[in-house]
């Protein structure tokens, strides 16, 4: 008996030591303070090389090659070619666990910058037939340059992490050129979580607001995020209007299609201010207007598109079908004809509740409680969506402006997102992966 209760006593001794030593393996937040501030001279001159050099939507083949390259010197497995340019890479811990992704886009956007930043874009290429100057306009180049530094440090806790960590980076995300498949969409089409499903997807996006926006979210280190519907479903339409070409001198002679047009562009206002609720939450864009080659020449033809921000598909819905009664009734009225489609290319993004709970914490106790806040939903679009509607996703948005500049807005030539917002990004991406893999923030 004596000697039965010696041995329990020992293997009770190794269980707590086996339990203290497995506890001990956790990394700190202190110990990736400290390896982000390590790894954010490396990715910073990443952020700026991709800048200067940035590409457009399913183009990003040189982007693609430095991220692939960054990932098999870690000695991550690395997947490319995926969806054209995407690349895939997977580090697996030293410990049993769960699988969580990290996704970063990388594509630019045809917008000629106009900052002062030393390695500002030159870049000039070709965009639906015409030279434009080419930008990260977006942050989409923190967003890379940060998730390569995550992937520095989480391989440097390689063998301390329980579980997997997929690094996604998806090419195409501001919008597939005509005629074209890419994005999300066609990643997650070609299998991209078939050999190894994770159980989490989670990303960031750059605030980069000007300063008239609500409250100061982009400031330098705000974080903010939304339980639920986070970003709107955006559908894209294209339209042409059909009249009859004649001289400018004697438009009795044909069917003008830019009047048409012109006619249609008012009465789509309507839709949302006389059709549907006034609490709706939607957009009614028209972003396209092309027509006409001479001053004194009505042309045949004028081409319309733009796009549609809801959170409701019966909203989308009665939106689609009145846009449809529009065309029709103005083009019959002017004897003209059009041609209208619809083009859903980004679904809602909806951050998991039980996801979110989890993780916001975590961004809490990193930047502090003064500087993280639930925010609105937005009608901008994202195409994680596609991701987080196959694994519950979580996205927040990080303050990338510091005190004494200001950004002119996303999308917009004068964009800014300091250098300091990647070793703040690596810091909160890297331990919400380790948070996650170790079962929650503590």
């Amino acid at each position: 008996m004596h000697s039965v209760r010696l041995n329990v006593a020992a293997a009770a001794c190794l269980l707590a030591s086996a339990f203290t030593a497995n506890a001990a393996t956790r990394p700190t937040d202190a110990e990736i303070s400290a390896l982000a501030e390590r790894f954010a001279a490396p990715s910073i001159a990443q952020r700026q090389d991709i800048h200067r050099n940035a590409e457009l939507s399913n183009r990003e083949t040189r982007t693609a090659e430095l991220v692939a390259a960054h990932l098999k010197k870690l000695g991550f497995e690395v997947k490319t070619g995926i969806a054209h340019t995407g690349v895939v890479g997977i580090l697996k811990g030293g410990l049993p666990g769960r699988t969580i992704a990290v996704r970063a886009d990388m594509d630019g956007l045809p917008v000629t910058e106009q900052t002062e930043f030393p390695f500002k874009s030159t870049v000039r290429s070709t965009y639906l037939g015409k030279e434009v100057g080419v930008s990260h306009a977006c942050g989409h180049d923190v967003h890379t340059a940060a998730l390569l530094g995550t992937a520095s440090v989480l391989a440097s806790l390689r063998d301390r992490l329980p579980g997997t960590v997929m690094f996604i980076f998806p090419p195409a995300e501001e919008g597939v050129p005509a005629g074209e498949k890419g994005g999300a969409k066609m990643m997650v089409e070609e299998g991209i979580f078939s050999p190894i499903k994770p159980d989490a997807v989670i990303a960031f996006h750059t605030n980069g607001d000007p300063p008239e926006e609500e409250g100061d979210d982009e400031k330098l280190g705000k974080v903010g995020y939304r339980p639920g519907p986070t970003f709107a479903a955006a559908t894209r339409w294209q339209a042409t209007v059909k009249g009859r070409q004649s001289h400018g001198a004697a438009p009795h002679l044909g069917v003008d299609p830019i009047v048409t047009a012109s006619e249609i562009v008012m009465a789509l206002q309507t839709i949302r201010s006389r059709v549907l609720s006034p609490l709706s939450e939607n957009v009614i864009t028209v972003g396209i207007f092309r027509g006409g080659e001479r001053h004194n020449i009505i042309p045949e033809s004028v081409e319309l598109g733009g796009t549609i921000r809801t959170f409701d598909v019966e909203v989308l819905s009665t939106i689609e079908s009145r846009m449809r009664d529009i065309f029709d009734g103005v083009t019959k009225a002017q004897h003209a004809t059009f041609e209208l489609s619809f083009d859903h290319s980004h679904p809602m993004t909806v951050n998991n509740p039980e996801l979110t709970a989890q993780m916001a914490p975590t961004l809490a106790r990193l930047v502090g409680a003064d500087n993280i806040r639930e925010v609105p939903a937005q009608t901008g679009a994202e195409d994680f969506s596609y991701f987080a509607n196959v694994v519950p996703g979580f996205y927040f948005h990080l303050g990338v402006v510091p005190e004494g500049k200001a950004s002119t807005g996303h999308h917009t030539p004068g964009f800014y997102a300091a250098d300091e917002s990647v070793p703040i990004a690596i810091h909160l991406m890297s331990t919400l992966v380790v948070d996650y893999l170790e079962g929650g923030a503590s």
